[in-house]
């Protein structure tokens, strides 16, 4: 039985409550990822996600807004949880991939964060992740 503990990712890049959505947009091009979980410093708990979408829509109204001269700024000017998820829902390592994939099928979601009992991110399963295990799947199957 797989688990999300074999395909999910580990030592996630992450944000804190004061970071902008500069900082946001600075760390998904500059490491190649679109999925931002949000750390509080004093726990380490996780309290949100920042996906690729929010941050996709947030611009493009800074831009309506301000126009491209500005937009540099306003990214700096704006808190990251203003466009951050609060209301989502975390997997377990030990959860079995295959209830897991039916979630993400049923609420289109492209990410779900993983965390331990206490809260603690544990890593990040995305699309990707599900993508990387079916062509491995494939491989297997194929030789």
């Amino acid at each position: 039985m797989l688990t999300i503990a074999d395909i999910m990712t580990a030592n996630v890049i992450t944000l804190s409550p004061n970071d902008t959505l500069r900082d946001a947009h600075e760390l998904t091009r500059t490491k190649g990822i679109r999925h931002l979980p949000v750390i509080d410093p004093v726990t380490q708990k996780l309290i949100a996600i920042v996906t690729q979408k929010a941050m996709i829509a947030k611009v493009i109204n800074l831009l309506t807004l301000y126009g491209n001269e500005a937009l540099v700024e306003r990214e700096r000017e704006t808190n990251i949880m203003e466009l951050a998820v609060v209301d989502f829902e975390p997997v377990s390592p030990s959860d079995e991939i295959a209830t897991v994939a039916n979630f993400f099928l049923q609420n289109k979601h492209g990410c779900l964060p993983v965390t331990n009992s206490d809260g603690g991110l544990e890593g990040i399963v995305t699309s990707s992740d599900f993508v990387k295990l079916s062509v491995r799947l494939l491989a297997e199957r194929n030789n």
